[in-house]
């Protein structure tokens, strides 16, 4: 496969998770653009599992590592242009870096994409927000990959877009979108980002290793209101404990492995439930094996 990417062999995914942790993926390929990402797609094997993966936040790595191919989308596709009000960025840009990119050409919209810790690609894939925001709403059109490498626009009417979900018609990967934003005035979005980012720094743990929101916030309440009900702040179980800051949120303390996280994850929906009577449902996304 002559491809110019850089692929890596039994490559911890620990290096590449917000969590640090998740043991080792067979193959890990870092694609040189969108063209060199056609190319290695069309030379894998048909049977090949395949896996996007941006800043690996919002994701847990099970420590018997990943079966197949992992494609790294952070560093890779980068490209972040704007024509009008309009702002094109690829799949692994990130999205702090398309917030402050607006905002400097004084376009409103994005500015709450600046509290999301993960890449382009992830937040059109999972429909991120926060702080009110969400990706799907200032998307104008979007592009995917598939298992082919043929590159597809995608409108959201072809797709199911949720809150904290979004349905492909097939097996694709996002690669691009251009988001529609408006004119705003000079160092308005600036203002608005450097509050949304204090506020972000005084109710989330960001000294530790973590992977954002662990549950998608029930209809009419929070997430994390329900965890700290529950008695759950500060719970441990081995490395993996439910922040003392934010309940939503599990760090990990220093030697946590994924089998503690995803343990601590499936104790906290238990007790929620017996305790509270609602179901939670993960927000983060589990791939791999278990050890």
């Amino acid at each position: 496969m002559n491809t110019q990417g850089k692929l890596l062999l039994n490559e911890p995914m620990r290096r590449h998770t917000s969590w640090r942790v998740g043991g080792a993926a067979d193959r890990l390929y870092i694609p040189s653009g969108l063209e060199d990402l056609q190319q290695f797609l069309r030379g894998l094997p048909p049977g090949e599992a395949v896996h996007f993966v941006g800043l690996g936040s919002n994701l847990l790595v099970r420590d018997g590592g990943v079966r197949g191919t992992v494609v790294l989308m952070r560093d890779a596709l980068t490209e972040l242009r704007f024509e009008g009000t309009n702002v094109y960025a690829e799949a692994g840009v990130t999205c702090a870096k398309l917030a402050k990119f607006a905002a400097r050409e004084h376009l409103r919209g994005a500015e709450f994409l600046a509290g999301i810790p993960g890449t382009v690609g992830g937040a059109l894939a999972m429909n991120a927000g926060c702080f009110g925001g969400e990706t799907w709403g200032i998307v104008n059109r979007a592009f995917t990959i598939d298992r082919h490498g043929n590159v597809l626009q995608r409108s959201q009417t072809e797709m199911e877009v949720g809150y904290r979900h979004v349905a492909l018609p097939g097996e694709e990967w996002f690669v691009a979108a251009w988001f529609q934003l408006r004119a705003g005035e000079s160092g308005e979005a600036e203002e608005k980002i450097k509050a949304l980012l204090a506020k972000r720094l005084a109710t989330q743990p960001l000294n530790l290793p973590n992977a954002g929101s662990t549950f998608r916030n029930p209809a009419g309440d929070f997430a994390a209101r329900l965890i700290e009900a529950s008695g759950l702040k500060g719970y441990r179980i081995g490395g993996a404990q439910v922040s003392e800051l934010h309940a939503n949120f599990i760090v990990n303390t220093g030697d946590a492995t994924a089998d503690d996280i995803e343990r601590l994850i499936a104790h906290m929906r238990d007790e929620v439930l017996q305790k509270q009577g609602v179901e939670l449902q993960r927000e983060v996304k589990i791939i791999g094996e278990k050890s």
